[in-house]
């Protein structure tokens, strides 16, 4: 018997979602193909190994400096465990320009306190800043020196043609006490802190001009310079 047109218009009619249905492509995959959720952690595994390749001279060498120490080989100066980073802080040159203090990572930071009107005492903690930096030589040019003033106090000008290769900038006494901290009883202006090119404050040195302490704080610059020789060049990126 043959089937009537409108009959099958009818049946078409009451089946109307099978039409839809059936007209829809599939989103099958191949056996064993991967879909997105697993190519995302793939993507994530390979940032995080990336990570950790760049990381791991750092790491390597941190190691060697805290952990991996021969016993006759000890460090003079105070270690910050753990590590205080540079904040984001907006601070001034002498010029009166605006800086971000964060900027200064890059370079290992061989820093001082003290206030702008720099007595006879502060300017002879900055002499021997200086001539530790000049101590190292070659390798001199990959620590910066900086004098980070606390005060508003102006600059005696006969001081300044003696900073030109210093980084100088006026930076809040809240933020500097917020950051760095003196040994105990000290004050800010009586130690020396170094930073690491990361930004992280890593190692405190008791201000002093006897020559066994000099030593010994060029000792402990001489064996992070050394020991983190495979990452760090003179310089910022």
């Amino acid at each position: 018997m043959q089937n009537n047109p409108q009959n099958q218009a009818n049946t078409l009619l009451d089946h109307p979602l099978e039409m839809t249905v059936h007209d829809l492509p599939t989103n099958d995959l191949p056996e064993g193909a991967a879909g997105p959720a697993t190519g995302s952690r793939t993507n994530r595994w390979a940032v995080w190994l990336i990570l950790a390749v760049c990381a791991a001279p750092v790491i390597a060498s941190y190691t060697a400096y805290y952990v991996v120490r021969p016993q006759n080989k000890v460090v003079h100066g105070d270690l910050i465990q753990p590590t205080v980073s540079t904040p984001h802080q907006e601070v001034r040159d002498l010029k009166g320009q605006a800086r971000e203090l964060s900027d200064l990572k890059g370079q290992w930071l061989f820093m001082s306190v003290g206030g702008g009107a720099c007595d006879a005492q502060c300017q002879e903690r900055l002499y021997l800043q200086r001539q530790l930096i000049v101590s190292l030589g070659a390798e001199k040019d990959r620590v910066d020196w900086v004098w980070l003033i606390n005060d508003d106090a102006p600059v005696d000008e006969k001081i300044l043609p003696a900073l030109q290769s210093a980084q100088v900038l006026r930076v809040p006494n809240s933020v500097l006490q917020a950051w760095l901290k003196p040994a105990p009883g000290q004050t800010l202006e009586s130690s020396f802190y170094l930073v690491d090119p990361q930004g992280e404050w890593m190692e405190r040195f008791g201000v002093s001009s006897e020559r066994e302490q000099v030593a010994n704080v060029k000792k402990d610059l001489n064996r992070l310079l050394s020991a983190s020789a495979s990452w760090d060049r003179a310089g910022r990126d």
